[in-house]
């Protein structure tokens, strides 16, 4: 693997380049960083779906450190489902990616402590162009200038089913048409909807997560109206 990780890439969508803070509800966000990194993992031919759990079915290292914490994690642990990993998972990642981007210096940790004893911390942006690429990315993909690669494709997927089309700077009607975009890339590229498990080893492992994701974000957020 090389580049930008997927959760990478979500993460930066998902905080305010200024303020440094989280715009969408962090249960929904923990969830989709668990989600993104075993999407990464089944695109990079690392796990697969076998007998209704996720399988390391290559356990060569990727050379990104968090996916390959969780690589380790499941090739050591019980087998078990998507929608098991993807709640497993999701317990403190999100201060693991964000420490990596901190360390690439895409990101800067702003430690403020509010009551006199409460630290926060804030994720203001220092090089924008790690964000910028993938957004121009999205747009290509929204508008059809561009037909999306397996990669843009794949964030789409998880940016549709995160409800996060106000990250991309769009509302209203605009936000729904970018909604059914989002949601026919995800489609066309086999990560959603009704896809064989004999159709390839990769997407069904990525649609069956993207499935998981969906479920655990509508317990949490309510479904999608």
């Amino acid at each position: 693997m090389t580049g930008v990780a997927l959760a990478e890439e979500l993460l930066l969508l998902a905080y305010d380049d200024e303020t440094g803070k989280a715009t969408m509800p962090r249960i929904s966000l923990d969830l989709g960083m668990a989600a993104a990194v075993l999407i990464e993992l089944a695109l990079a031919g690392r796990i697969a779906y076998a007998d209704g759990n996720l399988a390391v079915v290559d356990p060569t290292p990727t050379g990104e450190p968090v996916a390959d914490q969780v690589l380790a994690k499941i090739a050591a642990d019980t087998p078990h489902s998507p929608s098991s990993w993807v709640q497993r998972l999701r317990h403190g990642l999100r201060d693991r990616i964000l420490g990596d981007l901190c360390r690439q210096g895409v990101v800067r940790d702003v430690d403020e402590t509010e009551l006199g004893f409460i630290h926060v911390h804030r994720y203001p942006v220092v090089d924008p162009s790690v964000e910028a690429d993938t957004r121009r990315r999205l747009a290509e993909a929204l508008t059809g200038s561009a037909a999306p690669d397996e990669r843009t494709a794949a964030l789409a997927t998880l940016v549709a089913v995160l409800r996060m089309e106000p990250a991309l700077g769009v509302d209203g009607g605009t936000a729904a048409d970018a909604r059914r975009r989002l949601t026919e890339i995800a489609s066309g590229a086999g990560f959603s909807g009704d896809v064989s498990l004999e159709d390839s080893v990769v997407r069904p492992s990525v649609a069956l997560v993207v499935t998981a994701l969906g479920h655990a974000v509508d317990a949490a957020l309510g479904p999608r109206r």
